[in-house]
């Protein structure tokens, strides 16, 4: 089953997902972490029932692939790499009352001869109560965990720069940013843009993981507060800085032709 990335900046799901039967928001979303090959790692997130009604869950691990178009597959099935037996997670079903919340905990355990690498999976809360309208209809949270073990760490490069159109049909400034290390990484940080008229611009990374030995597309776009409309930039475009990923900074000195 596949699920889109919220807008190239967060990693699956945030915040509430009501589909009739199944309404539910889980904080955080997301976990990044580093575990010890040999010792438990413990972490806990929260889920808040924000039904009407008493809701039931279901809960289990998936592995998940993220795939070239930004999209991610999920799998019930263990991948030939799939580190989900080394996962322990405290419950497979729960309810919960109108604005319950409960701190849900899970384990993740690497064997001791584990070598540098890094552990991913997803932990799904699916509503398993049927829908009003008597129509099954489900939902459900992919919780994505990364953790790196060993020092596993990624080795970010980048290999072009170019311009693509959007799916609106505009230029949008893109990085090929390419990881030889051994776990994800991500871009963060600011950058200055200057477009055909002059016009400057904060320019940001879309939040978006590059896997071990892949090479992604990470588009640039402009900074924007919360209501304002993002600026239509006329190429070419220079763009100027430094972004960075973990303690490393990626200089950036490009131009994106029209």
């Amino acid at each position: 089953m596949a699920g889109s990335l919220l807008a190239g900046l967060t990693l699956l799901w945030q915040g509430a997902v009501q589909a009739q039967g199944f309404a539910a928001y889980i904080t955080p979303p997301r976990f990044e972490i580093a575990a010890k090959a040999g010792s438990p790692t413990r972490q806990v997130f929260e889920i808040q029932h924000v039904g009407q009604i008493r809701g039931g869950y279901r809960i289990y691990t998936n592995d998940w692939t993220f795939q070239p178009d930004n999209s991610v597959v999920f799998s019930d099935e263990l991948t030939p790499d799939s580190c989900r037996p080394w996962v322990a997670i405290e419950r497979r079903e729960l309810a919960l009352d109108p604005g319950a919340r409960y701190r849900f905990r899970f384990e993740i355990n690497p064997p001791a001869d584990t070598p540098a690498r890094e552990c991913r999976f997803a932990i799904m809360v699916e509503g398993i109560d049927p829908a009003r309208s008597g129509v099954d209809v489900g939902g459900r949270i992919g919780v994505i965990v990364y953790a790196s073990i060993g020092g596993a760490a990624p080795v970010l490069q980048l290999t072009a720069t170019r311009t693509v159109r959007n799916a609106d049909g505009k230029s949008m400034a893109v990085l090929d940013i390419r990881n030889s290390g051994n776990a994800h990484g991500r871009l963060e940080g600011f950058v200055n843009g200057r477009d055909a008229d002059g016009r400057t611009v904060e320019m940001m990374p879309a939040d978006i993981p590059i896997m071990p030995g892949e090479t992604r597309a990470v588009g640039l776009a402009p900074v924007v507060d919360v209501g304002q409309t993002v600026p239509e930039l006329r190429f070419p475009l220079t763009v100027k800085g430094s972004l960075e990923w973990g303690r490393n900074r990626l200089p950036l000195d490009a131009s994106f032709a029209p």
